[in-house]
């Protein structure tokens, strides 16, 4: 099965619709310290380097701030789009209606020596976590370090590598509801399968995770191992160019990219997007992309194993406006 606009479920764009009566300048929530921009470009905040407008956003840096920008986009009954570090994500050319809501500055690190226990922010990029680990000499992260993501992300995607992933080490996760009510989530509850769980494509935000790692290994060993991980990664995945990572998810009896690759297909290019000739499961922006360049590309590439193999490829990639 190939990608499709009718497959996105996105809001159409209302950027001078139903909404023209919202002020086109800057808004400050009252008692915050936040502000709410409009017409800010996600291109420079995605991985891909591709992609329109937000018709608002917003980088909230405490809690609070989180708190009353939900309130600010509920009063208004607009569209609310998650944005971490914008690494798994294809954005239109178009843009995103209503809220864009980025949590790269809700970020912090808590280690707690005594249960081998680790408090992170949403917005921490995974990679620092799993160096921070590494330097403490505590396992269980050396497979994030390639990863390049935020704790949020990982945590809805269920990011993983290396044959682990986050749900192998998440103890509970912490999540915003749009209403303001805040829950403590499981594991159990979040319905985790390969790279994806229930937050996936919900309104509740994460807040923080607690990761249960394992205290008592030497740092130059766990250094070791991570150092070991990172190098693997960069020597078989190009990351000479904006991309966002593996952008099929793996097929129950073969790797994506062995599949694409089979095919002929590395190289292959649409306008400035390409198949990569290091890693066929990789499309990179070659320089000049658009994100319709980007999303021709993956249907290309669908359609194609599709008529070699008869197997249908299925985006780990998240498309966030209208294609």
């Amino acid at each position: 099965m190939t990608l499709s606009s009718n497959a996105l479920n996105c809001d159409r764009i209302t950027f001078y619709g139903e909404h023209r009566n919202l002020p086109p300048q800057p808004i400050n929530l009252p008692g915050t310290d936040c502000l709410i921009r409009p017409q800010v470009s996600l291109a420079n905040l995605t991985s891909f380097r591709v992609g329109g407008p937000a018709q608002w956003y917003v980088a909230p840096r405490r809690r609070e701030d989180v708190q009353a920008s939900f309130e600010w986009v509920n009063s208004r009954d607009l569209p609310l789009t998650l944005l971490g570090a914008g690494s798994n994500l294809l954005v239109s050319d178009r843009g995103i209606p209503g809220l864009t809501m980025s949590t790269r500055y809700l970020r912090s690190i808590d280690f707690d020596d005594e249960t081998g226990r680790v408090r992170v922010g949403a917005g921490e990029p995974l990679v620092h976590l799993a160096w921070q680990a590494a330097k403490r000499g505590w396992r269980g992260l050396e497979w994030a370090v390639g990863i390049p993501g935020t704790i949020g992300g990982g945590v809805v995607m269920n990011a993983g590598a290396h044959r682990s992933c986050v749900a192998d080490i998440l103890e509970s996760v912490l999540v915003l509801s749009p209403d303001g009510k805040i829950e403590e989530l499981k594991p159990e509850d979040l319905g985790y399968s390969y790279r994806t769980s229930i937050l996936q494509g919900d309104r509740r935000l994460v807040l923080e995770a607690t990761f249960q790692l394992q205290p008592g290994s030497t740092r130059s060993r766990v250094m070791a191992a991570t150092t070991n991980n990172l190098r693997q990664r960069k020597s078989s995945q190009p990351y000479h160019l904006p991309s966002c990572g593996s952008v099929f998810r793996n097929h129950d009896n073969h790797a994506a990219g062995w599949l694409i690759e089979q095919i002929g297909l590395k190289g292959y290019q649409i306008g400035g997007a390409q198949v990569a000739h290091r890693h066929a499961n990789f499309i990179l922006n070659c320089g000049g992309a658009k994100a319709s360049d980007i999303f021709q590309l993956i249907r290309h590439v669908q359609e194609q194993v599709e008529h070699h193999w008869s197997l249908s490829l299925h985006p780990e990639v998240k498309l966030l406006g209208e294609f």
